[in-house]
């Protein structure tokens, strides 16, 4: 941040250093950020953001879906969008706007990476390091330590006994599997949304990874 933030400052504001700098680093950037900010000024805010505040494991979902799913709905998007139909203006229900260049194929190429990531990280990649206490895991799924042990968390679950409801269970692959689906679902919309024309390297760790933690909180609610 040290270095690319004051160069960043110089290219938009030199133009002899911008045209060194554009020789030098242009084949990176995207044709938007040769007049804007540079969308790796964003990508390593979002990291640190997600870092920051929430679990690591959900810190570095959200970060692979950065890497991999935003770059998965640009693919798809440019090789297959104009062959699907566009996305609506907004999302069902939330009223989220979406951006109007955002295709079907771009969607579908991030909903599908955003849950395979999730199913490969929690199935595979946690069970192989110790010492991690994750959010979800095969035996307890979202019922152990590391998720939502809050009053309000506490008092859902006794009211619900109360009422006679047991709980779902939540580990094992059915439990991964919804939070895979929900988590799919939650990359494909955060990857089109439209917000103010923020950059998506910033938008789109932070909203997936704060959607992808709020779901599992809410169904600790609801496990066994």
């Amino acid at each position: 941040m040290l270095i690319i933030v004051p160069a960043d400052i110089l290219r938009l504001n030199y133009p002899p250093f911008e045209r060194t700098y554009e020789r030098a680093f242009g084949f990176l950037m995207r044709e938007s950020e040769k007049k804007h900010s540079n969308g790796v000024i964003w990508y390593i805010i979002g990291v640190i953001f997600v870092l920051s505040l929430y679990p690591v494991d959900v810190a570095v979902i959200s970060i692979m879906i950065l890497a991999w799913a935003d770059t998965a709905a640009s693919t798809f998007g440019r090789l297959w969008g104009s062959r699907t139909p566009p996305l609506p203006s907004r999302v069902p229900i939330l009223g989220l706007p979406l951006a109007p260049r955002k295709s079907l194929a771009g969607f579908l190429a991030a909903s599908v990476t955003g849950a395979a990531i999730v199913f490969f990280f929690w199935s595979w990649l946690v069970p192989a390091v110790h010492g991690v206490d994750p959010a979800w895991d095969w035996t307890s799924g979202v019922s152990g330590p590391g998720v939502d042990h809050s009053s309000l968390g506490e008092s859902v679950r006794a009211i619900l006994r109360y009422a006679g409801f047991s709980g779902f269970v939540t580990g094992g692959r059915v439990g991964l599997t919804i939070i895979s689906v929900v988590s799919g679902l939650v990359t494909g919309i955060a990857e089109a949304l439209d917000l103010a024309q923020l950059d998506d390297n910033l938008t789109l760790p932070i909203i997936s990874g704060g959607f992808i933690w709020g779901f599992l909180k809410l169904f600790s609610w609801f496990s066994s």
